[in-house]
């Protein structure tokens, strides 16, 4: 990735700039605030198609591909603020290695999506986690019906391009859904939560 790039995001960050991301995952962009940055991985305030806070994506630095100024960023904000939707605070994260991110992630959130686009590009999983280790983190997963799955699904580190946490999706699953019963270990390998991926979150 260019390093420019990374100067980009920290400019965001520093400035509170309204952004445009670009990635090599997908054609449409992602517009929000950069909220923070680690050595790989950073965070973003996710504005979505509705012009609406739509909780945190944290993405790899190396699949940037452009950081510009929003072109329309002066219109998000004022629907933004006569909406009364403020910037929501940045998360507690350890933005160190996915690892980490992972795991301060399920600390601080009941639901976490993983996606491997690289693998399955139209595909997310959606649960709790279980536990992290430095090759693999372990979901209990929901389904789209708000149902926790019998049996937890293990995922490679290396194959998580992107994780979202506390927006209007997983905040929807995880009422409806409640507490999740157990860790999901006693019941052998599962299949796991997984959703069919929209242009847009």
């Amino acid at each position: 990735m260019p390093a420019n790039h990374i100067e980009r995001i920290n400019e965001a960050i520093a400035t509170r700039e309204f952004v445009r991301i670009r990635r090599s995952f997908e054609d449409t962009p992602i517009h929000g605030y950069v909220l923070a940055a680690g050595p790989r991985h950073f965070v973003m305030a996710l504005v979505n198609d509705r012009v609406r806070y739509d909780g945190f994506e944290c993405f790899r630095l190396k699949d940037i591909r452009s950081v510009a100024p929003d072109p329309y960023a002066d219109f998000a904000k004022a629907a933004l603020r006569l909406r009364g939707q403020r910037k929501p605070r940045t998360p507690r994260l350890d933005l160190t290695s996915m690892q980490t991110l992972l795991a301060s992630a399920g600390a601080l959130f009941p639901l976490v999506t993983i996606h491997r686009e690289k693998i399955q590009p139209d595909v997310c999983h959606i649960g709790r986690v279980v536990s992290t280790s430095d090759k693999e983190v372990t979901l209990l997963g929901i389904d789209p019906g708000a149902v926790w799955e019998a049996a937890a699904e293990t995922y490679s580190i290396k194959q998580i391009t992107r994780v979202n946490f506390g927006g209007g999706y997983e905040d929807a699953l995880a009422l409806v859904g409640g507490t999740a019963p157990d860790d999901g270990r006693g019941a052998g390998a599962g299949a796991g939560a997984t959703r069919r991926r929209t242009a847009r979150k």
